[in-house]
């Protein structure tokens, strides 16, 4: 069954954080997306809070940028929330956006040997083991998590160019995609299976893909504002505007195109984030589940 969640954006103020969680746990929705963009919150912490305040509801972060954090504290932070939650937290890292990165003073010469080290090291460190690593960015000397999760997580990529999406199926376990169009995510799946040939890995690989289908008035204008502020176009299933009938077609088709799960997103400025939450639950999962 494809799972459908719903992503809490952070340009939401943290203080809305809290309306949004409840009504992802009583609206039924599988899973909670946040994400780190800089530099407005953090994913980790959020995710603590949010996994604090329920009892069943999956909360994933997808992605921390991992330059702006030491592989170790990571998994320190990742273990921790999932022995207090039985669980219910995913972890997803990223390159971050380069730009961000050279800000904050942390970006590698070289972002896909960093990205090989760090998975590498995470990995392990998320397997209990004693983790001595010489590398060009990241490096250990005899590291071992002393609560290490009871069971170990799968690791998650937000992935973006080719080497990226093939690395990923290398060494991660799920590729997070910003791509809400079914070409691209067809493109994905099979730069992600190339990764997992030259690997020999076997194992399924979850591809996520992350999509904004907005609701309420105004739903369309805001979307296609927010789309050319980036340069992006509206995928041609919003070619007569965003309805929850285009916003389920165009998560089919998705779907139909390699992915396992998405993640359902509105526009920065949307009026009412948790509003949108309880649409997602009970109006587009339904209709695609």
């Amino acid at each position: 069954m494809t799972g459908v969640g719903a992503l809490f954006r952070p340009q939401v103020p943290p203080e809305k954080l809290r309306e949004c969680v409840t009504a992802a746990e009583e609206a039924g929705l599988d899973e909670l997306w946040l994400f780190e963009d800089c530099f407005y919150q953090t994913g980790i912490g959020s995710a603590a809070f949010a996994l604090a305040w329920t009892e069943r509801l999956r909360v994933s972060v997808g992605v921390v940028p991992a330059p702006m954090r030491n592989v170790a504290m990571t998994a320190m932070e990742a273990a921790t929330l999932l022995r207090t939650s039985g669980g219910r937290f995913t972890l997803g890292v990223g390159h971050g956006g380069q730009d961000w990165m050279a800000q904050a003073g942390v970006k590698p010469v070289s972002p896909l040997t960093f990205l090989r080290e760090y998975l590498t090291a995470l990995r392990a460190l998320l397997h209990g083991e004693n983790v001595t690593q010489d590398g060009r960015y990241v490096s250990l000397t005899g590291v071992r998590l002393e609560w290490p999760p009871a069971d170990p997580p799968p690791i998650l990529v937000g992935a973006m160019g080719p080497q990226s999406m093939r690395l990923s199926g290398e060494l991660a376990d799920g590729t997070i995609v910003g791509l809400p169009d079914p070409d691209l995510v067809a493109s994905a799946r099979k730069l992600v299976d190339e990764g997992r040939a030259r690997a020999g890995r076997t194992d399924h690989h979850r591809l996520i893909v992350s999509v904004s289908a907005p609701t309420g008035p105004g739903s369309t204008d805001r979307l296609r504002a927010e789309l050319a502020a980036f340069g992006a176009k509206m995928p041609e299933q919003y070619a007569n505007g965003v309805t929850p009938e285009s916003s389920v077609k165009l998560i089919r088709a998705l779907v139909d195109a390699g992915a396992d799960d998405v993640i359902v997103g509105t526009t920065a400025d949307d009026p009412d984030p948790a509003g949108f939450i309880r649409y997602v639950a009970g109006e587009l999962r339904p209709a695609v589940q």
